[in-house]
């Protein structure tokens, strides 16, 4: 894609009752958080990332898991939302009711101003507890080191002392019952999915805009490669979702800024 968007995603985006947003790790790849399938950088890389997120390595090595967390959302911290968060927050500001479900972990569609997005494979910012699934406080870290290549024990539940997890969906897991709910229901009923940096490999979360575009609904996906989602894409647009998504606000209102 060059200059202006497709005038058609623009049409279908300006006449749409009912929108859905969703999103995958190409978005805050683009504000320097790495992908899970990146390479791990610094004392990291001697480890296999999917070797450390399952709930077998977080039974054998407690310590290990969560410093491996503490480093990924420290990185998050440091991180700030871009054009395309921003973009996002902007849609939802001038299409009410349009609902946000993400695949990422992190907090920039929060921090963009984007409200209660539906959080498909969980969050860095949403401990709990190992045993009896309790919320457990997160610190803010946002001026402290790295934790490197570190083992950090993880700490203890308030209610009943278990070591407490990330909030994360891990291998071998079941994504959250309510947010896969509340997605399949947003992607029944929108007559617009916006899909924007998802690689459409991963399933469960995969499956929504296949909901979506077997319903009826028009499908728009932003994305600087091609997917499995191609082919049930009314307009692929090419390009950063820090590009694409602004000038597609752009050509719809005008420049809004949310």
């Amino acid at each position: 894609m060059t200059g202006q968007p497709p005038r058609r995603a623009a049409e279908l985006l300006g006449q749409a009752r009912r929108v859905v947003v969703f999103t995958g790790a190409g978005m805050s790849a683009e504000s320097g958080v790495p992908t899970f399938r990146d390479a791990l950088t610094g004392l990291w890389q001697r480890y296999d990332a999917q070797a450390l997120a399952t709930p077998e390595a977080f039974r054998a090595d407690p310590a290990l898991v969560w410093g491996w967390y503490e480093w990924r959302r420290h990185a998050v911290r440091l991180a700030h939302p871009n054009a395309g968060h921003r973009a996002v927050a902007a849609i939802q500001h001038r299409a009410p009711g349009t609902v946000l479900i993400t695949q990422n972990v992190d907090d920039l569609h929060e921090r963009a101003g984007s409200p209660d997005p539906v959080h498909l494979h969980g969050s860095l910012f949403a401990p709990r507890c190992a045993s009896c699934a309790r919320p457990a406080p997160v610190s803010d870290d946002a001026e402290g080191e790295p934790v490197d290549g570190r083992r950090v024990p993880p700490p203890r539940c308030a209610h009943c002392a278990a070591p407490v997890r990330p909030g994360v969906v891990w291998f071998g897991e079941a994504l959250p019952g309510a947010a896969l709910e509340a997605a399949v229901e947003a992607a029944s009923s929108c007559d617009l999915l916006l899909t924007v940096g998802t690689s459409g490999l991963v399933y469960p979360a995969a499956e929504i805009p296949q909901v979506a575009a077997r319903l009826g609904a028009a499908v728009v996906q932003v994305n600087p490669e091609e997917t499995p989602l191609d082919g049930i894409a009314e307009v692929n647009l090419r390009g950063p979702a820090a590009r694409v998504l602004p000038a597609l606000v752009d050509a719809v209102w005008g420049g809004a800024d949310g």
